[in-house]
């Protein structure tokens, strides 16, 4: 599955998507909790990295953060700019962000990276952590798997579940520090169980403190 499939995919069921998962208030409370959680720790601005139609951006807006939207569909985009016309969204894609090196604070990755092939999620990862400035943080929501990584019918698009600790450790490998791991189990309305990792990425180290003064050279007689 490549990402013109998935864009195509997305743009063709975009206003059904915004219809059904398109407000924040259906999001499971501990998701709601989480992502606040986030808000607090993150600096600005934040990347709302695979914004479908802007929900979330607008939520952490809400929220007291500068934020903004990045989607593979154009007629997400369009969404998001017609609920959401005081935020900022644009098109792009997670394996080549057209963001400068350490340019946000925070990046919500929130069920973006499902459709990713696992081979290619340590390039988004690398992607992630050269944006996010020192000290920034990522949150990641997935589908998660018991044991082994594990392709799914999504309905959308071919999908895949991972392991909470096996994404954990690409995220590592990535660079970013793992601050917390959650599991939620499925309510009525979902399949699987679903993973939340939140990540920093390590500040800049502080440069060395200068050493006492050497002793003076001796100097000339007169």
């Amino acid at each position: 599955m490549t990402e013109a499939d998935t864009r195509t995919a997305y743009d063709a069921v975009a206003a059904l998507y915004a219809d059904l998962f398109g407000d924040v208030g259906g999001h499971h409370p501990l998701d709601r909790a989480l992502i606040a959680g986030f808000a607090e720790l993150a600096g600005d601005p934040v990347a709302d990295l695979g914004c479908g139609p802007g929900h979330l951006t607008a939520h952490l807006s809400a929220l007291g953060r500068t934020a903004f939207g990045l989607d593979l569909s154009p007629a997400m985009i369009a969404l998001a700019r017609r609920a959401h016309p005081a935020l900022r969204f644009e098109e792009g894609s997670l394996t080549a962000l057209a963001l400068p090196d350490g340019s946000v604070g925070g990046a919500l990755v929130w069920y973006s990276t499902i459709h990713t092939p696992p081979g290619l999620l340590p390039d988004v990862l690398a992607e992630v952590h050269r944006v996010l400035a020192p000290g920034g943080r990522l949150l990641f929501g997935f589908y998660e798997s018991p044991d082994t990584v594990r392709p799914f019918d999504h309905k959308v698009t071919r999908a895949y579940r991972w392991p909470l600790g096996r994404l954990a450790g690409l995220l590592e490998q990535a660079g970013l520090a793992v601050e917390a791991r959650a599991s939620r189990e499925p309510v009525e309305t979902e399949r699987f169980g679903q993973g939340r990792l939140l990540a920093r990425k390590p500040p800049a180290p502080r440069p060395p403190a200068p050493g006492p003064p050497g002793p003076r050279p001796p100097g000339r007689a007169q």
